[in-house]
């Protein structure tokens, strides 16, 4: 960084860019010190707000030769996932917002219509680029406009995905004036996996594939590869492709974490890597007071403990193994665990395949990813009562992603699927049985899902027990009002009734299984108090508290029922405590319902 500060005093200021019509008036023997400017300004930035690091940091050159070839926002630039839009974003007008990224009330971190007309496209999930672009692009033929560019900038790891492919092949039939730009560099999260990465891997700036490669051989006009660090070489190609007709590939060659050592060397720890000094690149030491473990370990140590005595037991992931920590097992049994990539169909119907020969398949999804399988789910999972193991990681409020990445509607959704059991462990230790208990043998498809982040138990690590599957658990006796709570919600309800004077007259249950729900101890609950609220971290429509509600029309219930959860709107980024008090599920929101009642 040293160096690049010095560099710096020469170059032509970021601060003077305030849209690309800026910095198209800059020369272009000037633009590898914006370069410098851009890449110092976003370390400094993200080492103390947080977010995305390397992906950024990886496309700045390209960022820069895009905007600077291409008349933005006439012409039409979408971003497959917003990891690397950060350049993109400083560029058009929100360098002096970019410090609010990812924060409540600030800018998103990934590109959004609504925050700025250089968004073409909402990107927060994978390989949809290509689809929206070809979307745009047969528009401006139907409007009879053949001079605009609608340009993609897909990752290699996302290029590999099922709905990538199938935009391709549609649009090797079109004579669009559609781009694709693969930023190729052998990793997305984790490292790209599949048979088309190790087709690029042979492909480098030393070796060019031959012709009839796999990109030709779907009508694509194939460039490159070219490195992706030079912008006069990258300014070069994209002005020559401008001039030429139908759909264009230009493979570029890059480096995820280009100009931060430790994140060039570690691209997967690297990719957010929380707070670390801005000056050396090293991550900020960790506190060493013992803390609880986060959901997503607790599954992972136990799937390698149960698999060590269930030979029967496979992991599968849609290219999440570090972040849902099945790599724990993918580490000790390679040939048991398996990333299929960005591929969350592929993903749910290779596990029923598993399924019907006899093997213990935990599908390890994050809840909003597992929207994208929604079918399969239904199809090749519900409908044919196989029991595939669903681990749905970062369900509920997950914070500074935001709208993209909250799993806050798969109790809906799943709920109205017939043949699946819905499971939401309120701790650690029940997510240990559950898992547990699902390797035992179960009759139908199960869905378990924990939030993202920490629970609360220091020792976790106990014997396991069978869950007697369908049976909810009393956890407070009251004698005015029962809260009704499902999984880790059952923190913010206890946290409440700590807070209320009248502790005594609230009861709380814990419900556990919203499918199959405990009717029996429903009976009990309606019977006994005129009250009921129901507290969820999913949206209220179709949800737990609608369950509860139709039970007690179906049975002539007339009790007083308060549903509380997320309301009919995409929560938005911030801090979990943030959103949840916004949403009306924080400790403090919850007292305030039950007060009133008392």
């Amino acid at each position: 960084m040293n160096n690049c500060i010095f560099v710096l005093m020469n170059a032509p200021s970021l601060l003077k860019i305030n849209s690309p019509f800026d910095l198209r008036k800059i020369s272009e023997s000037q633009l590898p010190l914006v370069a410098a400017e851009l890449r110092e300004f976003i370390i400094n930035i993200v080492a103390t707000k947080e977010g995305h690091l390397g992906a950024s940091l990886g496309v700045i050159e390209l960022t820069i030769a895009l905007h600077y070839v291409f008349n933005t926002p006439d012409d039409l630039l979408v971003w497959d996932v917003g990891h690397q839009a950060y350049g993109h974003k400083i560029l058009t007008g929100r360098r002096d917002a970019f410090h609010t990224n990812r924060r409540l009330g600030g800018i998103s971190g990934f590109p959004k219509r609504s925050e700025s007309n250089y968004d073409t496209f909402g990107v927060g999930h994978s390989s949809t680029a290509i689809s929206a672009a070809l979307g745009m692009a047969l528009a401006a033929q139907l409007d009879g406009n053949f001079q605009r560019q609608h340009i993609a900038v897909v990752g290699d790891a996302s290029i590999a995905s099922g709905m990538a492919f199938e935009a391709l092949n549609h649009a090797g039939v079109t004579d669009t004036n559609l781009i694709v730009i693969l930023n190729d560099n052998t990793i997305g999260i984790d490292p790209s996996v599949g048979a088309l990465k190790e087709y690029l891997i042979k492909a480098s700036l030393e070796h060019v594939p031959n012709s009839g490669n796999i990109f030709e051989a779907l009508n694509f006009h194939y460039s490159g590869p070219i490195d992706g660090h030079d912008i006069e070489v990258l300014i070069k190609a994209l002005e020559r492709l401008k001039s030429i007709k139908g759909p264009k590939l230009l493979h570029v060659i890059t480096t995820k974490g280009k100009g931060l050592r430790q994140a060039e060397e570690d691209q997967v720890k690297y990719h957010a890597p929380g707070k670390f000094d801005a000056s050396t690149g090293e991550l900020l030491p960790k506190s060493l007071v013992v803390l609880p473990p986060k959901f997503q370990d607790v599954f992972g140590k136990t799937l390698v403990e149960l698999a060590d005595q269930n030979l029967t037991i496979i992991g599968i992931t849609p290219a999440m193994p570090t972040g849902s920590s099945l790599k724990l097992m993918m580490d000790k049994y390679p040939t048991r665990a398996f990333d299929v990539g960005i591929a969350e169909q592929h993903a749910v119907t290779l596990a029923a395949g598993m399924v019907t020969q006899g093997k213990i398949v935990f599908c390890n999804i994050y809840s909003t990813f597992l929207q994208r399988a929604y079918d399969q789910v239904i199809h090749d999972v519900c409908l044919q009562d196989l029991p595939v193991i669903f681990c749905l990681d970062r369900a509920g409020l997950v914070g500074e992603d935001g709208a993209t990445h909250h799993g806050i509607f798969d109790l809906a959704y799943l709920r109205c699927i017939p043949n699946i059991i819905l499971f939401s462990p309120r701790n650690e230790i029940e997510l240990r049985n559950i898992l547990y208990t699902a390797q035992l043998g179960l009759e139908h498809p199960i869905a378990i899902r924990y939030p993202r982040g920490r629970g609360r138990l220091i020792e976790w690590e106990q014997e396991f027990s069978v869950i007697e599957i369908g049976k909810g658990q009393p956890l407070k006796e009251g004698s005015k009002i029962a809260v009704l709570s499902l999984g880790t919600m059952a923190d913010n309800v206890t946290d409440a009734i700590n807070l209320s004077d009248s502790a005594i007259s609230i009861a709380h249950y814990d419900m556990r299984f919203l499918k199959p729900l405990d009717t029996a101890l429903l009976h009990t609950i309606f019977k006994k108090y005129a009250v009921i609220i129901t507290v969820e971290d999913g949206v209220i429509a179709g949800g737990f508290g609608s369950a509860i509600a139709e039970f007690a029309v179906r049975h002539n219930y007339t009790n007083r029922l308060h549903i509380l959860g997320i309301s009919d709107a995409f929560s938005e980024q911030g801090s979990i405590p943030q959103l949840q008090e916004l949403a009306g599920i924080a400790p403090a929101n919850i007292l305030e319902v039950i007060t009133s009642y008392l």
